[in-house]
């Protein structure tokens, strides 16, 4: 499966993701179907949940950034936006404090989708049941992604990763809101091209700092990729070969940037201050 099958397939691309993931893999298609109403319901499980707490992560990095945010006053008059970051952020700090959530394709990245998704979603008063054959066309993206490059960042960098998750969730907004196959693979194809170059960095190699706000950030950027594919802006460079030119960057990409914690801000004087001292707190 590559972004170009996926262009090429009638709309709506899920539907087709579905019949040869099906054919592929000896599956019904209501078994997928359920499978992905039980991923949106934990999604959403876990965006509630992040949502009403601010307990801290292990560490104490983080924990109380999607409170926080939902609790402030909308002064952008933005609800669109502020919701979409609040979820993607109440996910991935649900994460960090060890709770249930969704990969999607990754821990690290699980805020992106629900975030875009489900934000998207809420904000328009769409039921889950229309979030299904969408979350199957993320999955897909994510399969033809994967089967030419990496989707994690220790692998790939942080592009590979948090690039992997709002490409899928570019294509999944963008069929939500009634885009063609082509309309989809051009939004995953934006989003990917946009992340080219990002390293993954976290601050002692916890799942925290800068992942929590990054899932926020391109959550975002998803959403923005579909509202350009929707309104027939395309990828100047085809789709697959934008997975191409990634993967390329990650293989150049110096060990230190890839989730070692040896580069980026995980290496910062801030940083580094940080976690003497946590080394030193009582466990």
């Amino acid at each position: 499966m590559t972004l170009d099958d996926i262009l090429k397939a009638p709309s709506p691309a899920s539907e087709w993701v579905l019949c040869t993931d099906c054919e592929e893999n000896g599956l019904q298609p209501e078994d997928v179907k359920q499978v992905m109403r039980d991923r949106i319901r934990e999604m959403r499980d876990s965006i509630e949940r992040g949502l009403r707490t601010d307990a801290k992560s292990i560490t104490g990095m983080v924990g109380w950034n999607a409170k926080g945010l939902w609790d402030a006053p909308d002064l952008l008059n933005a609800p669109l936006l502020k919701r979409v970051q609040a979820y993607a952020m109440a996910v991935n700090e649900e994460n960090a404090r060890m709770g249930r959530i969704v990969a999607a394709p990754t821990a690290g990245s699980a805020g992106t989708i629900p975030g875009a998704l489900i934000g998207v979603a809420d904000h328009l008063g769409l039921d889950d049941e229309k979030l299904v054959m969408p979350l199957v066309l993320a999955a897909g993206i994510g399969k033809a992604i994967s089967r030419q490059m990496y989707i994690s960042g220790s692998a790939g960098g942080c592009q590979a990763e948090i690039g992997s998750s709002a490409a899928m969730a570019a294509a999944a907004v963008t069929e939500l809101l009634g885009g063609t196959s082509k309309a989809c693979v051009h939004a995953a194809a934006l989003a990917l091209m946009n992340t080219i170059g990002l390293v993954c960095d976290p601050v002692g190699g916890y799942v925290e700092v800068p992942c929590v706000s990054r899932n926020a950030f391109f959550a975002v950027h998803a959403v923005s990729s579909a509202q350009l594919a929707l309104a027939q802006l395309e990828s100047f460079i085809p789709p697959d070969e934008v997975i191409t030119a990634m993967a390329q960057v990650g293989r150049m990409m110096p060990l230190q940037l890839k989730e070692t914690a040896e580069g980026g801000l995980a290496q910062t004087p801030f940083a580094q201050g940080f976690l003497k001292d946590l080394e030193k707190s009582p466990k």
